[in-house]
């Protein structure tokens, strides 16, 4: 999707990694939550407490959720994290992501 209509977005901005990562956050009339943000060339670790849907815009990266071998992106796609895991990665160019917290039971 590369456009949401009727949203209300958070001003502040979410910053992690002394700024080399950041996002904001876009809630949708039902409640739901999305963050769009960009990440900066790094290694960085992140926990969910949701289960979460990291879509990537642009940009090159890798990525490692736990039990299963790293697996990469170039220029877009698609990656999931189950809810209560970390995940690692390798971003070796800026990236472009949308993130969707998503019910249990999707």
């Amino acid at each position: 999707m590369s456009q949401f209509n009727n949203v209300t977005i958070s001003t502040k901005a979410n910053i992690y990694f002394d700024g080399k990562v950041t996002s904001r956050t876009v809630v949708f009339p039902d409640g739901t939550q999305k963050t769009l943000g960009i990440m900066l060339p790094g290694e960085y670790e992140f926990s969910t407490t949701l289960k979460e849907e990291m879509d990537i815009q642009a940009g090159t990266l890798e990525y490692k959720v736990k039990g299963q071998d790293w697996k990469s992106i170039e220029h877009n796609g698609v990656f999931y994290v189950p809810a209560n895991e970390s995940f690692l990665l390798k971003v070796h160019s800026v990236v472009d992501y949308c993130c969707s917290y998503l019910p249990e039971d999707n």
